[in-house]
């Protein structure tokens, strides 16, 4: 099936050509139709499988196909989990809304309040927000969201597993009633349901993959190795060539640091990316590894939710996950977009019961 099949206007056509896509992923040639018809949907979709334009692209051509006549007003709302992933969200807003006026912007913390304050004064029909911030501009009144039309809830998993369901349950209740809801998520646990059954209006399912399970792109390797042996391994595999660029996760901030300084002493460009580092830091890391400038970034799980790395090789537990989800989670970093990926486990003793 190639996108010409599916609905969308000349004008985003010519722009996801102009990124390169010819043939729609699973999850854009399921549920861009459904969109475009009005509908509710509840989409199972891991990250690297497109999901995000099978959200945007329809979103857009909805908006721009009833363009209210005076002032622009908010009509769309993306709730993400990071202020990683709602940069990246918008861009692909501003990609492919290019030709259609669009005009979009977003809201995170860790920035100051005030640039944020003119950007919506802006008038942006399209506000791509973390659940924290957008509770702040709703208590200053610096936001309207009374005529928001579509809401999306992106990752909604990661954002119950963050904490934001009440935060969450807060916009909705300043939500007009009546608007398409469409929630992303790539695993469903029973809060999940609980919040679809909810929020969702006879939705239509799309599901990609097998609920809570990784995808087959991805080979799996586990090394069992003592706890304090772990650097040393890494190492060995980074420097005999096993590993040449990788995602790194560990479970704490102090031990990204760590692993990261023991990495470059063992002389191997290393750095780490988590919460504690400034908006600017997280965004220059991210780059510097993008371009090879290094060859490891250690991350925390939290930080590294949304980062998108094109054709990344490896992803390697240095400590295993708490709960299954995140180990999708971690993993869906690799094997993306049709490119196969390693996921590679360094297991202590102790780990075993996870």
């Amino acid at each position: 099936m190639s996108f010409d099949r599916l609905g969308l206007s000349p004008e985003l056509l010519r722009a996801v050509a102009s990124q390169g896509y010819t043939e729609p992923t699973p999850v854009q040639s399921q549920a861009i139709p459904l969109v475009l018809q009005g509908r509710d949907v509840l989409a199972g979709a891991q990250t690297g499988t497109g999901k995000t334009a099978a959200f945007v692209l329809p979103l857009i051509q909805r908006l721009h196909a009833s363009r209210p006549s005076g002032p622009r007003v908010i009509r769309a709302l993306i709730l993400t989990p990071t202020r990683e992933l709602a940069l990246q969200v918008e861009e692909s807003v501003r990609t492919y809304g290019s030709q259609n006026s669009i005009r979009s912007t977003t809201i995170y913390g860790g920035v100051g309040f005030d640039p944020q304050v003119r950007a919506l004064r802006a008038g942006p029909e399209i506000v791509v927000a973390t659940p924290g911030r957008l509770l702040d501009h709703l208590g200053q009144r610096t936001i309207d969201l009374s005529r928001v039309e579509i809401l999306v809830l992106d990752e909604a998993d990661r954002m119950l597993d963050m904490g934001f369901i009440r935060d969450i349950r807060k916009v909705l209740a300043v939500l007009p009633a009546r608007r398409q809801n469409l929630l992303f998520s790539a695993t469903f646990s029973n809060e999940i349901r609980r919040l679809a059954d909810g929020l969702l209006d006879n939705p239509a399912a799309v599901q990609v993959t097998p609920r809570n399970t990784p995808t087959e792109l991805v080979t799996h390797v586990v090394h069992m190795v003592d706890r304090e042996r772990k650097r040393e391994l890494l190492s060995h595999l980074v420097t005999s060539g096993r590993i040449d660029q990788a995602l790194v996760f560990t479970r704490t901030k102090h031990g990204a640091n760590r692993l990261a300084q023991q990495l470059d002493k063992d002389g191997i460009t290393a750095t780490a990316i988590h919460g504690n580092k400034s908006q600017p830091q997280r965004v220059r890391a991210l780059a510097d590894f993008k371009a090879g400038r290094f060859a490891i970034l250690v991350a925390t799980e939290v930080a590294a939710r949304g980062l998108d790395i094109e054709a990344l090789p490896h992803v390697v537990n240095f400590e295993l996950p708490m709960v299954p989800e995140d180990y999708v989670h971690r993993i869906g970093r690799t094997g993306r977009a049709g490119v196969d990926g390693d996921a590679v486990s360094l297991v202590c003793v102790d780990e075993l019961k996870l």
